[in-house]
């Protein structure tokens, strides 16, 4: 079976980690989940009527942000990549620096030295100079910065819609196909 590691950091939009999260549990890919402590304060904010256990049940594997032995740590355990959804600009500068400071940034460490897929969808605006040098650090790295840009020439119905446009088109990088996701000219 195929896995990917989803990261959940501390910036707005907590809801494209949850529909990847949701998205990758209709096509049966194994999840392996880290959230940061900010992303979970910023969870409490953004999705108050969802309880923390019900959002890491989407996960195959849930591990905690401090256990740095964790097997994604390791690049003997095998996976497809590392979709950071979103990805706060401390996670970037982290990850940019190669600062492997808690298991967010230590499994997106392993998945670049490993040559694996990392999609960092980054969500701050307007930037400043260091995010864009950051930027290009990780993709100088072979990281892909994906900022959540909304795809508007599909008829959009919800937020909802918008959201899951875009992380169906991250993971996308990853070779993983959503039926659902609505494509240009089909």
């Amino acid at each position: 079976m195929q896995r990917i590691i989803v990261g959940i950091s501390g910036a707005s939009g907590f809801a494209y980690g949850l529909k990847a999260l949701t998205l990758l549990k209709s096509v049966e890919i194994e999840t392996h989940l880290i959230i940061t402590n900010a992303a979970k304060i910023t969870a409490e904010h953004e999705l108050p009527q969802m309880a923390m256990d019900q959002i890491t049940a989407l996960a195959d594997r849930v591990y905690d942000i401090n256990d740095i032995g964790a097997a994604v740590a390791s690049g003997s355990f095998k996976t497809s990549g590392m979709l950071i959804a979103p990805c706060s600009m401390s996670t970037l500068a982290a990850i940019a620096a190669g600062l492997s400071h808690n298991l967010l940034t230590r499994a997106a460490d392993v998945v670049l030295k490993e040559r694996r897929r990392l999609v960092l969808m980054v969500r701050e605006s307007p930037l400043h100079l260091g995010h864009i040098k950051n930027m290009e650090a990780v993709t100088l790295m072979g990281g892909v910065v994906f900022p959540p840009v909304p795809a508007l020439y599909q008829p959009v119905q919800t937020v909802d819609d918008i959201i899951a446009h875009s992380v169906a088109r991250a993971l996308d990088l990853f070779d993983i196909d959503i039926p659902s996701l609505p494509r240009w000219g089909e």
